[in-house]
């Protein structure tokens, strides 16, 4: 029998709450990885000026860096190697963060309770001034020491509800709260009144992208359907093929590679003239290859741009190549950097000595951030970005088209 206080608002609320935190882990790490390669061409580097060679004299400030390394699962080795590259541009070339020079304190997590538990302390025990996470799936487990402590915890994209709701949490980018607001942005801008999301069906993605989803495209007077794909499904053509009837302007994808090359192929054999919304998995190079011709004209909403000719593209590349040469520039590496240097710029307001708490207020007061690598994004870490989910500083996402089977024409969608 149903709950008779399930349409009350507080349930509602904390219903679609819990929705949103089971579903997040698996699309803000899978949105996470930007489009990208490494920096080859003709690619434009950045010019002269950026390298001002203006080192920091000041006294050191502890930074925390918390990544995952070495575990069974998932070891991104690389993603260190970028923010420890941005330390040393940081440190030589923008004085430091307010004058003083980043002394970093790393710790790399293995993605599990205990190993990020005890990441999370050391932190407390080093007595740094902000901890910088690249990517991990526990948030949950690690904001409470660290922002109990009273110090900043600082991510590029959230992937647990702590990181998204918690005081001294700060989510540079949206998550899939950014992507839905971005893609219904781009909808209503491309006056489409109806739209269908195949969303992967695992319990918590289907009933949030219906009620999150529902109230962003609501808001731009779209009318979203919501159709599930069952985990595994290896022919989404009888799902594809009901959520493409009728007046339909756009679809939206949103679940893991596997459930991607099913509803795009589904859609090209389908012969669908829709225009299609994708996620960051699409991008992967198996998916494109499986997907094939399917793709083209398809836009994928990521969180950086790292390939094109925009000065903050040009920037990472550069730096990346001046202070780690050896590091691969794509995949998840742009997390460290993308984390690192936008602390760095939102802390430039620091006052006095550079405590934890000096450095929380300067990230909380600071106005219009450029995001690093984010093709002319900013951000603003006071809470207003997106109300219910107070540690986000940003919903803006970059798009790219895929033309030639390659991602092109960031665009940035508000």
């Amino acid at each position: 029998m149903a709950d008779t206080h399930a349409n009350s608002p507080t349930v509602k609320t904390r219903l679609g709450r819990l929705g949103l935190l089971a579903l997040v882990p698996a699309i803000a790490l899978a949105t996470a990885c930007g489009s990208g390669g490494d920096s080859t061409g003709t690619a434009a580097e950045a010019p002269d000026s950026a390298f001002p060679d203006k080192p920091a004299t000041g006294s050191p400030i502890k930074i925390g860096l918390i990544n995952p390394e070495g575990g069974p699962a998932i070891s991104q080795p690389s993603n260190r190697e970028a923010a420890e590259a941005v330390v040393a541009y940081t440190n030589a070339n923008l004085g430091g963060i307010a004058g003083h020079p980043i002394e970093l304190v790393t710790c790399a997590s293995k993605e599990d309770p205990a190993s990020n538990r005890d990441c999370a302390n050391q932190m407390v025990e080093a007595k740094v001034s902000a901890v910088v996470v690249t990517t991990t799936a526990y948030g949950d487990t690690m904001v409470p020491v660290i922002t109990g402590a009273g110090i900043p915890y600082v991510t590029p994209s959230a992937a647990a509800g702590a990181e998204m709701t918690t005081p001294n949490a700060f989510s540079l980018t949206g998550g899939f709260p950014g992507t839905l607001k971005s893609m219904a942005a781009y909808a209503a801008g491309k006056g489409y009144k109806k739209v269908t999301a195949f969303v992967t069906e695992n319990g918590a993605a289907v009933p949030t992208a219906k009620q999150m989803g529902g109230a962003a495209f609501g808001a731009a007077g779209i009318d979203l359907r919501v159709v599930p794909i069952p985990l595994g499904t290896p022919d989404a053509t009888p799902q594809v093929s009901s959520g493409i009837s009728g007046d339909i302007g756009a679809v939206a994808v949103v679940g893991d590679a596997t459930m991607c090359t099913a509803v795009v192929k589904s859609l090209g054999a389908l012969g669908a003239t829709q225009d299609r919304m994708l996620i960051q998995p699409c991008l992967d190079p198996a998916t494109m290859e499986a997907i094939g011709d399917a793709m083209e004209g398809a836009h994928v909403f990521t969180t950086a741009d790292l390939v094109s000719d925009d000065p903050e593209a040009a920037l990472y590349r550069s730096v990346l190549k001046r202070y780690a040469p050896d590091t691969d520039t794509a995949g998840y590496t742009y997390t460290g950097y993308q984390g690192m240097l936008g602390l760095v710029r939102a802390a430039q307001g620091v006052t006095g000595d550079p405590t934890a708490t000096a450095v929380a207020t300067a990230i909380t007061t600071a106005d219009k951030v450029t995001l690093p690598a984010g093709h002319g994004m900013t951000f603003a870490c006071d809470g207003t970005a997106l109300a219910q989910l107070r540690s986000i500083c940003s919903t803006q996402l970059v798009t790219v088209t895929i033309t030639d089977g390659e991602p092109t024409d960031p665009q940035v969608t508000e």
